[in-house]
């Protein structure tokens, strides 16, 4: 149920979009789906394009809160850097805070955390530039992964199932900013938990066309297969339960969502959390919602109503 009735109490709201990181594309489809939909409802929602628009409008006093739909780090608010600045003005937004924003954009502290409190992720090696990969690579064992410690969106990430093919994933993740990070590759099913303030929403089950689950099955094609609920019954239930103790570990809130691996032997892998997740058509955490009877308008006003730290 939603909490707040009124459009009128969200006050002016900005829309923040686009920004500069590698998702910027995505992050505008995003936003105009977000911004559409809050209007629809009779919010007085406002686009505005990245953190540095953004600020310059909230410091002349142009809006009451954010919607943050911005998505990745350098330029993407999802880092808990635009976060910091917003707590800063004392400007209410969406989504996680400085601390959960930060650690669960960089993937190997996020495992870190996971590691110490004994929940399942798999096996890792981070890789400072110039770190020895080969070394890792023996450590880790094939097949395993590639990829930028800090993206999102499955940017820079390649799959390795021999040592020939080493060099030249490390050469694409490198090709994006900070540090990388190797882990074993788990072979099995890609499931993705959305949660919305403590409800935690239906799996889906992620059935893409081609070998995994890349930026192209994620955003362009369509024939990329989504099962929700993904699992049934005890699994299911031991999933979700699964997915929102490793949102509360990184220290997020408001909403986001959990990706995970689950093996041939049906043991859950955690993977990362998003905690500015896509929106578009093709986006998960809209389908999972509208099997929970929430729709696309309704899920945007509940990620809104999260912005209201006391009762999110």
């Amino acid at each position: 149920m939603s909490k707040i009735q009124d459009p009128a109490q969200f006050g002016r709201v900005a829309v923040a979009m686009g920004g500069s990181s590698a998702e910027r594309e995505v992050s505008l489809d995003s936003g105009r789906n977000v911004l559409a939909a809050l209007q629809a409802r009779g919010v007085d929602a406002h686009a505005i394009d990245g953190i540095p628009a953004l600020l310059d409008a909230l410091r002349a006093g142009h809006f009451a809160r954010v919607f943050n739909i911005l998505h990745g780090q350098h330029g993407g608010g999802e880092d808990g850097v635009l976060q910091g600045a917003l707590e800063s003005l004392h400007v209410p937004y969406t989504g996680s805070g400085v601390l959960g924003s930060a650690l669960s954009m960089d993937k190997t502290r996020s495992k870190r955390v996971w590691q110490s409190l004994g929940l399942p992720t798999p096996k890792f090696v981070p890789l400072p530039r110039g770190a020895d990969v080969h070394a890792a690579a023996r450590e880790i064992g094939f097949p395993l992964i590639v990829k930028p410690a800090c993206e999102g969106s499955s940017v820079g990430v390649t799959r390795v199932f021999e040592e020939k093919d080493l060099d030249a994933a490390v050469a694409l993740a490198e090709k994006y900013p900070g540090d990388l990070l190797m882990e074993t590759l788990i072979e099995g099913d890609e499931l993705t938990v959305g949660i919305l303030g403590r409800q935690v929403l239906p799996s889906i089950l992620i059935v893409p066309k081609g070998a995994f689950y890349d930026y192209n099955a994620k955003y362009v094609a369509d024939d990329t297969r989504y099962i929700c609920p993904g699992l049934e019954g005890e699994v299911e239930a031991s999933l979700r339960a699964l997915s929102l103790e490793a949102f509360d570990a990184l220290g997020c809130y408001g909403w986001g969502r959990v990706d995970v691996m689950r093996d041939r032997q049906g043991r859950n892998w955690l993977l990362e959390v998003n905690t500015a997740p896509g929106m578009t058509s093709h986006s998960l955490v809209p389908k999972a919602a509208a099997v929970s009877g929430i729709d696309y308008q309704e899920l945007c006003w509940r990620v809104l109503e999260t912005s209201f730290r006391g009762d999110a």
